[in-house]
């Protein structure tokens, strides 16, 4: 159908005359699917537990606080001040259960306040919402992944230090390890670290506290712990083995000579596929005392021409190999222990959330137990948005020889973009309590059926 070009243009030069009048709006209306989530949780009596005494005689409690932190990061935001464009917002205050939102300032000084026995606690709550989780899995396998990340600041923070630093040479920042959940894609526990240490500082006694506490909570499952070649050490190695721990590692091949002239001397290889082939020895290290399973792995790759590029003219790609070396005590096929150990590359997609949609990165103040709280906040919100989503719904795949994770989660960017940042309105007809949200058929179908879904598991 055509139509004319007067009745698809008009003028509109003049700027509407604007006018603000507190309506009870709300920029965030989606939230109402987490305050139903949090209520079965029954998240705001945990919080305060976590924070003991310190909660008398406050006007605004630490656990408000921290929920708050939490939210803040849930609605998109990154810095504190960044609180001041939802401050008034009706529905953000009946989740905290607060009439005025504390400003900035407030917000700086109860995180510099805040102390390291509430930090555990926090983390101790973390762990038990997974456990949780995992007790009504019943999974017969529990895959922990364990590696760093740089946390970079520009600023002087209590506990940081000048490091390796691949993004900000130079700058100070914090190495936290992580534990990670291979199968919900949450993060179990950390060791705050500064930024000058090895990967494997502190690590033997960190590792052996994640087992202890898995092997509580699921005594029946068996524990798979997969590290990369910072890790590599006999103590570590012992460890694992005392703890009846399947385990595969990365070895600094390069490192051992005798190892590496095995390599370069091999002539069968066993072919996966058209680029991959391996072999596997047993073999100890000369220091050691007993000989181990180590799985060879070559890749084919085309070798990076760095010449100068000529357009006209055919530059054939020159192939070589890529090697890996991995020790285990797995009992599966050599390509199937390949496969396993390369699935722990998760963790980095894991870190990259946290970072780009969690600000894990942030470093909000000076004192190390505020920014620990901080980071606690993210992990919570990671954990949750996971959490929720594991709640309304059956797992979509099974175990998988990479142990993907048994949900295929939805980003909390995709949430924050469809479901929270909606716009809404209180009101009260006949009396009752009532919200109204903005949008079509599929977000009323999708909220309502969430709800629905929070309703049966609370």
């Amino acid at each position: 159908m055509k139509h004319s070009r007067s009745a698809v243009h008009c003028k509109a030069h003049s700027i509407a005359k604007l006018k603000f009048e507190n309506q009870s709006l709300t920029s965030f209306a989606g939230l109402v699917i987490f305050q139903k989530f949090f209520a079965n949780l029954n998240l705001k009596s945990r919080l305060s537990r976590c924070f003991g005494g310190r909660q008398g005689g406050k006007v605004y409690a630490p656990s408000t606080i921290f929920l708050q932190l939490l939210i803040h990061i849930l609605l998109g935001y990154r810095e504190l001040r960044d609180c001041r464009y939802y401050r008034d917002d009706p529905l953000v205050k009946r989740i905290l259960g607060m009439e005025r939102l504390p400003d900035v300032a407030t917000l700086s000084r109860i995180l510099k306040k805040a102390d390291p026995k509430s930090a555990e606690n926090l983390k101790r709550t973390l762990r038990e919402l997974i456990f949780k989780r995992l007790s009504v899995m019943n999974l017969s396998r529990v895959t922990l992944d364990f590696d760093g990340s740089v946390l970079s600041t520009c600023r002087m923070a209590q506990g940081t230090a000048v490091g390796y630093n691949g993004k900000k040479k130079g700058a100070r920042s914090y190495y936290p390890l992580f534990c990670t959940i291979a199968q919900t894609g949450q993060v179990l526990d950390f060791l705050h670290r500064p930024g000058n240490v090895h990967d494997s500082n502190g690590a033997r006694e960190f590792i052996i506290a994640c087992i202890k506490e898995v092997r509580r909570a699921l005594p029946n499952a068996v524990i798979e712990v997969r590290m990369d070649s910072a890790f590599f050490s006999d103590k570590i190695i012992s460890v694992l083995e005392g703890w009846r721990v399947e385990f595969s590692l990365s070895v600094p091949f390069e490192r051992f000579p005798e190892l590496k002239g095995m390599i370069e001397g091999r002539r069968r290889w066993q072919r996966s596929d058209d680029d991959i082939s391996y072999f596997e020895i047993s073999w100890k290290p000369k220091c050691w005392d007993r000989s181990l399973r180590f799985v060879i792995v070559r890749t084919r790759t085309k070798k990076q021409y760095k010449g100068v590029v000529q357009l006209d003219l055919f530059v054939p790609h020159e192939s070589g190999y890529e090697f890996k070396v991995i020790v285990t005590n797995k009992l599966a096929q050599a390509k199937t222990v390949a496969a396993y150990h390369d699935g722990r590359g998760s963790q980095e997609s894991i870190f990259g959330t946290l970072k780009s949609q969690c600000q894990m990165g942030y470093i909000p103040v000076r004192s190390k137990t505020g920014n620990q709280i901080y980071m606690l906040a993210a992990l919570y919100a990671h954990n949750l948005n996971h959490e929720l989503q594991m709640s309304i719904s059956s797992p979509q795949r099974s175990t998988t020889r990479k142990r993907a994770t048994l949900w295929v989660f939805e980003r909390i960017s995709t949430i924050r973009r469809t479901i929270i940042q909606r716009a809404g309105q209180f009101t009260r007809p006949q009396g009752k309590l009532t919200l109204t949200i903005s949008g079509g058929e599929e977000i009323k179908q999708r909220v309502l059926q969430t709800l629905a879904k929070l309703q049966l598991a609370g």
